[in-house]
Parts: structure tokens; sequence; C-alpha cells
């Protein structure tokens, strides 16, 4: 090979075409394992057949870890390992088709040209490219067959994540943004900032063919805890020194600003940021991730498959168990072959990045293969135990005196864990349930008896659990039931009106002293704030149902809601003679609303305008408004535009201009947050054309 370094031409455009990674704005080839491109380069006065190519990649590339490859020019294309074929030759310039195997480690790799024939010469350099899963190649352990399903789970940068609670499921854009600038190099430098890389960096690369390994060491590298991986966790409901969770609007600002910060974790998330952020950085790999939404979800915090939540005789809530009820909770599902497990347990694997409990002595978890989940199968790789808790755990309310230490049980349930586990539809913007991919339906046999398979597996059926409640305890009827009912809209801004509803289901009197609370939470159903309590005695006639109208004014709770707009109302009632009887409700708050409208037709490269309107719904002013904008392929980065204060029912409109640069169905994702309403959220498609 001459002296002149060769010029190289990797034929972007043509490759990124067939590898679907024409998403990416790079001057860097980017393609997928398990399929070939095509490169030419010049400078080679040699014969053709005497040319070695070496692919490598990682700090100290070996044939034996699969992190070099050395390969000639040869007919056909190998499966199993690296190969080249010949395209064309002219006078000073040769094209080859490079492909490599479907197992191959990803990540940025060296290409060099050497000649055989004069022995001596060093390898001369074509340059680097970067090398993804294949979920459209068969033979990768993330291929998915249906087309639309690779869409959506790996090229579409827009999302829905869904909150709430499970009476009132809510949801709002997220602006994945994988192929964003610079996201590709912050993904794979989060590979080499983890844990694993840092003790043994060239073991770590050679397992980077594995999406099964890079799926568990990226839930331990989105969190903050152990690594100072991306976000730091914070549900304390004081947000000062960060951005409040719910403000992000997409994964691209959150991943940028690590990388600017020099790798400091970003203040602040909870379980849909780290949700969003692992989604991003899988699917800019190319493995297919969804995020998933559990309402009711179990933190299961001592593996026992029971939830344990304390009352005191005031019926507040205490925080005193390490065990949680979320009102929803985020994590992931991927898509792989799972070799180690054995065919039945592929396809969709759950991953959480959310730190919760310790996993290998790193907060970390999955990947669990979900039919694993459903068929009981706690005793696999990885977290079974974990997850299974989240969607199948039983509730056990216990009062709790404070004085003495004594725990009494109220009541215990097993069919409110896990329900409505939603997820964006493929193609459309819509929910869909996949609860029935997790368990078998509440209430049925099947459902039970996978329960104590479970709980026989992780030994809880023949050991003696002290703080398990008695069978007696179990079994006690309460003598009067009670609900919550709502009695009005449910939003910020408006007085909360509730109905308490008591029964008698006895055919004597009964009478009942009942404490009331309400507290302010953030959506774990952790107590921040209290906003109201009262007391009050009834009597019931035999079978008789009574009412009690409550009232929290606005100006009572507005102070003390937290970002979440959660507030969890309690009425533990002491029946005179019988057991206590727990009633509680937690109720989302809904924000005002915002209209966003596109003022015409969106054409490529042509200005379009957007108006916002939002109209003051309080009787008082609002101020430090913020409209927050962004959107792949119609905005460059972040809008942020500040708006005026609004007087009482005062409405505002706001105009800014796009210039869309891709044809297609684009999504703007904007927030609107002021000193009265924290974060409030909508999502507009808009449809592209030439």
């Amino acid at each position: 090979i001459a002296a002149t370094q060769p010029s190289t031409n990797w034929h972007l455009k043509e490759n990124a075409r067939d590898h679907h990674t024409s998403k990416f704005s790079s001057t860097e080839l980017i393609v997928r394992r398990g399929q070939a491109f095509v490169v030419t380069f010049n400078g080679t006065e040699q014969p053709e057949q005497n040319l070695t190519f070496i692919a490598e990649t990682g700090p100290k590339p070996s044939k034996l870890a699969k992190t070099q490859a050395t390969f000639g020019i040869s007919s056909t294309v190998s499966k199993e390992s690296w190969s080249a074929v010949l395209q064309s030759t002219s006078s000073n310039s040769v094209s080859i088709s490079i492909s490599s195997p479907p197992n191959a480690v990803i990540g940025r790799y060296k290409l060099s040209v050497q000649s055989t024939s004069s022995g001596s010469s060093s390898p001369a350099s074509l340059g680097t490219f970067v090398l993804l899963f294949n979920p459209w190649s068969s033979g990768d352990d993330v291929f998915m067959p249906n087309k639309a399903e690779c869409e959506e789970y790996v090229l579409e940068e827009f999302g829905i994540i869904f909150a709430g609670n499970k009476n009132h499921i809510n949801s709002f854009g997220w602006n994945f943004g994988q192929f964003q600038g610079d996201i590709l190099n912050i993904c794979l430098s989060m590979l080499d900032r983890s844990l694993n890389y840092r003790q043994d960096p060239a073991t770590d690369v050679s397992h980077r063919n594995d999406p099964k390994y890079l799926g568990r060491v990226l839930s331990a590298m989105v969190n903050a805890n152990d690594d100072q991986g991306v976000v730091l966790g914070n549900w304390s409901g004081n947000y000062e020194g960060g951005k409040s969770p719910s403000s992000w609007t997409g994964s691209g600002e959150i991943l940028q600003n690590w990388k600017k910060s020099g790798f400091k974790p970003v203040r602040y998330g909870q379980c849909w940021v780290f949700a969003a952020v692992l989604t991003t950085v899988l699917r800019c790999l190319g493995i297919p991730t969804r995020t998933v939404t559990n309402f009711s979800s179990a933190h299961d915090a001592d593996g026992n498959l029971r939830v344990d939540e304390f009352y005191d005789s005031s019926g507040n809530h205490l925080d005193r168990a390490a065990d949680s009820i979320w009102n929803f909770h985020v994590w992931n599902e991927s898509w792989f072959s799972r070799s180690d497990l054995g065919p039945s347990y592929s396809g969709w694997q759950v991953l959480d990045a959310t730190p919760q409990e310790e996993s290998g002595g790193i907060y970390q978890c999955g990947p669990a293969s979900r039919n694993a989940i459903r068929e009981g199968d706690v005793d696999l790789d990885y977290d079974c135990p974990f997850v299974f808790a989240e969607v199948n755990a039983d509730c056990m309310y216990w009062n709790y005196d404070l004085a003495t230490g004594k725990k009494t049980l109220i009541f215990s349930k097993s069919t409110v864990i896990g329900q409505f586990i939603s997820t964006k539809a493929v193609g459309r913007d819509d929910r869909v349930d996949v609860t029935n991919d997790y368990k078998y339906e509440e209430g049925s046999t099947k459902e039970r008896d996978i329960f104590k398979k479970a709980r026989k597996k992780l030994g809880l059926e023949d050991k003696f659990d002290p703080t398990a409640p008695t069978p007696q305890e179990i079994d006690q009827k309460p003598d009067i039931s009670g609900k919550f009912k709502v009695a009005g809209p449910l939003e910020v801004g408006k007085d909360l009106n509730l109905t308490l509803v008591l029964a008698n289901l006895q055919s004597d009197t009964k009478t009942v002293h009942v404490n009331m609370t309400a507290w302010s939470t953030v959506y774990t159903r952790r107590p921040v704030h209290e906003i109201w309590k009262d007391s009050i005695s009834v009597t019931l006639s035999p079978k008789e149902e009574k009412q009690f109208p409550i009232k929290i004014p606005y100006t009572e709770y507005q102070q003390q809601l937290t970002t979440d707009n959660t507030i969890q109302v309690t009425a533990l009632c002491h029946v005179e003679g019988g057991i206590q009887v727990l009633v509680q409700r937690d109720i989302t708050l809904d924000n005002p609303a915002i209209d966003i409208q596109v003022l015409g037709e969106a054409k490529v490269n042509k200005e379009v305008d957007v108006e916002v309107i939002f109209t003051n719904p309080i009787d008082m002013e609002v101020m430090d408004c913020v409209l927050q904008v962004e959107g792949n392929d119609l905005l460059r980065g972040i809008l942020e535009i500040d708006i005026p204060p609004l007087k009482a029912s005062e409405k505002s409109s706001t105009k800014f201009k796009l210039i869309p640069f891709e044809t297609g169905h684009k999504h703007l994702v904007v927030n609107f947050s002021c000193d009265k309403f924290a974060d409030i959220k909508t999502f507009k498609m808009v449809n592209v054309i030439d």
C-alpha cells in the first residue's frame, strides 16, 4: 500500500438507507450488524486479492474476545465471521462490501487495510464507523419480525407515557430524540463509564454483543446511584438545586446536560424520567424498547411478596415501612431472545432503571423475562421476584400504635396491585393494555396458583414469618363498609368535593368514630404535607347507609400540593365493639388545559406559525409563566418563551414560528408552568408535507 493515507468514501447515504440509520445526523458511517455495507477507497497499488482488512473495537482489541477481526477478500459472505466481497475496481480505487456477523460486538470500530504481499507495511487506517444492533436481521438476538414494530420501537422519536392513578389514567408526550446530534456518542460514553468497564474494560467490551448484558449495565447507568450515572432521583417533593422531574419534556436535554457538566448526574428524575432516558439509549443502540406503566405498583423491599402499609389512629398514612404502593410506576420492556433461559422466555424483557432495590450489590434491575413473570418462574435471572411483586404482591393495611409499637391488621387485599398496565400503541397515539401479558386474570384460580408457585420457589411457603398476619386476622369480617365518592371536578384551582359513604352491614345499630385526614403526596403515595383533618361520630341503624359531604377548598390545598397534583384522603373508622375499617382514596387533580394550533400547512423548509392558548382558570393572578416547546424535525433544540403574568380568568395567546426539516408525522411536545400550576403538558401531531 502506498505511503499516502488512503481516502475513503463511506457511501454514507446509501449505507444509511439500507441499514435504517438515515435519521442519525452524522458524518460518520453508522451501520447495523449482520448486514453488508459498501466502502470505496483509493491509494492501493496492490492487486485487491492481496488486501487484508482489520476491524477492531475497544481499548485492547483481540481475536479471542471477538473485539478484533482480520479478513481478506472472499467470494461469498460468511454468516459466522467478518467478511469482505469485492464490488468493483478502477485504476486507483477499490469498492468492497463488508459484512459483520449477526452477533458482533457493537460500538465504534476502527477499520484498516493492509497489503499481504509487501509483508512489512503497517496497516493504513480507513477511518472509523459505528456498529449497532439489527432488529431487521433474522440472525440478531434483537430480531423483531414485525416491521411496524421495528419502526415504533427503534426509529420512533416520540412517545406517550401514562401516569395518574388506576381511577384516572392520564398521559403526556415525551421526545426520546435518540437520533439527535450527539446522543449516539453520549450513549457510547455511558457504556465506557459503567462500573463493569472501569473494573475490566476489555472484558466489558467483549460482552457488548449481548443485549441482556447491555440492558442490565444501562439500567444501572441511567440512575446516578453507585456509578455517577445520568439522572439523580428525588422523591421528596422539594426539587431545589435542580429541575423538578415533571418539568422535562424529552431525554435529549438530560443526556446533553450530563455530558456538558463533565458527566455529573442531572437533577432530578423520577421513574418515568429514568424509563424514558433508558428508552432513548436502547433505541439509539438498536434494541427495540418501550416504556410501560403499572398502576398501583408494589415496591416490595423485603422480598416476601407482601406490601405492608401503616396508619396511626388518626388515619395518617405513616411513612415508616420500606414497602410502598405507588400510584403508578414506569419501567421498560426491551425485545430480545434469552439463549440463557430458553426460547419460551424470549420476547419482551423487563428492565427498570429507577433505583429501588440493589441487585448484585448495585441499583440495577433486569432483564426479567415477561413470560417468566406471568408463569411465576421467579427463580430465573434477573430480578424476577422484585418485578413479580410489582404486579402481584398482596397488600396488608395495619394500624400502628405509636406509643406501644403494637400493630393490628385492618384488612388485606390480593387484587389491588398491578392494574391497567399500559404502553403506547404501535403507529398510533393510543393506550394499549398489556396486563394480561404479565399475569392471569385477577381472582382466577390460575392466578392464585401462580402466586403460590412463586411463593414456593422463593421458600416463603415453608418458613414461619413472624410479621405476617394470622389466618384469624385475615378472615375477620368488618361490620361496616366505606368508600369515598368524587362529587365534583378533580381540577387544580377548584375546591375538592368528596362524599364519604358509610354502610352498616349488620342487623344491629353501630356507633362509629371516624378520623379523617388529607395529605398532599408524591406519586409514590409518600405523604408530604397535611392539608386537612376532621373527625365525626356516627350512629348507623341496621343496614343503614349514610353520606357525609367533604369539601377541601383550593385555598387550603394550593400551598401544599406537590408537582404531582396528588392528594391522599383517609378515613379510619373505629367501630365500637368491632374491627377498624380503613377507607382511602388517592386523588390526582388535573391541570387546566392548554391548547395548541398549527396555523396553516406545515411544509418542509417553509415557515409555519404555531399558537399556544392558555386561560387562567382561577380568581388570582398567575406569574412566572414559561412555555417550553420541543419536537424532532420541527425545531432544533428547545424553545423557551417567557409569558407575562395573567390576571384572573385572563387568556394568553403565544405565537412562534417553526421551519420543519423532514416530512412525515412529527410531534410538538409542550410544557407550560407558572407559580400556581406546575408543568401543564400537551402534545400535537404535525403532518409535514413536501
